[in-house]
């Protein structure tokens, strides 16, 4: 069997220590704010400083990785015998899938001896990065490529992602709600339940009143979907809310026996669309 490596990008939100760690090769999506002359990677500043930007008013614009990166990045890893795996971010939300899979398209044609498979996770934040880890324990296990890529494609749409924001200027600047609608939630408390469907888009579902409800309203979905609640890998993102994230683990815990296994900053690229306060969980379920 011949040596293949799990590719993929930092849409992911694990930290690259772990990426590292997990054998992972990865590129990152980058981002600029507005009153700052600088481009920078994702995770090129600590979260909490982004974060702290971000409540002081500055807005982060963000940029796909292209094509022509992705390109120099494979060929790297093809001239050394590797084959690829790439497992990337939904095309639902970004374009870096489709660049990768036009620079995969390109260097096959150079390396005919060499596998170049690409998997669009359809997930997005610590979601992907769940369905990356749980590859990844395949690879670990022996799967071939082949078999590594059919279990992501056969799991990705059994990856829950159900996420609440804070504060709902960033959603309107997304275009997903009304500036109305943003102006009368914020003044009333109303926090929106949302989450990851199968086509890889973020759809708002329901609302409730108050940021314990809407915690609460998570761990409320784990116990609805989970295949079985109390079994399996649970990862949190958060957008610098700590005391969310430890409310979230005490409930799921006490309800449910469960223990989350990772517990991550929502990245800087994904939080430039979120905001400050994302607490977002991640399970594997009877459904999305």
């Amino acid at each position: 069997m011949s040596k293949y490596v799990i590719f993929t990008d930092s849409a992911c939100d694990i930290e690259p220590h772990l990426l590292q760690e997990w054998g992972c090769s990865f590129l990152p999506l980058t981002f600029r704010f507005d009153d700052y002359n600088q481009e920078f990677e994702d995770g090129g500043l600590n979260p909490r400083d982004f974060y702290a930007k971000m409540r002081s008013g500055s807005v982060a614009k963000t940029a796909a990785v292209n094509s022509e990166r992705f390109a120099e990045a494979f060929e790297e890893l093809l001239k050394d015998g590797t084959d690829i795996l790439y497992l990337g971010f939904s095309t639902g939300l970004s374009n870096t899938f489709n660049a990768a899979r036009i620079a995969a398209e390109q260097l096959r044609g150079q390396y005919p001896d060499r596998k170049i498979l690409t998997v669009d996770s359809l997930s997005a934040s610590a979601g992907f990065g769940l369905l990356l880890y749980l590859t990844v324990q395949k690879k670990n296990e022996g799967a071939s490529i082949e078999e590594a890529a059919a279990y992501a494609e056969a799991t990705k749409l059994h990856l829950v992602h159900w996420f609440t924001v804070d504060d709902l200027v960033y959603l309107k600047r997304g275009g997903r709600i009304s500036p109305m609608a943003a102006f009368v939630g914020n003044a009333l408390g109303i926090k929106p339940v949302l989450h990851v469907d199968n086509e890889g888009h973020l759809i708002n579902m329901f609302k409730v009143r108050g940021r314990r409800s809407s915690v609460l309203a998570l761990a409320d979905k784990y116990g609805e979907l989970a295949i079985t609640p109390g079994e399996g890998p649970v990862f949190i993102c958060h957008g610098d809310c700590d005391s969310d994230v430890e409310e979230l683990k005490r409930t799921l815990k006490e309800r449910y026996g469960a223990e989350v296994t990772l517990v991550t900053y929502t990245g800087t690229v994904i939080g430039a669309h979120s905001g400050p306060g994302t607490l977002a969980l991640f399970f594997l379920g009877k459904e999305r």
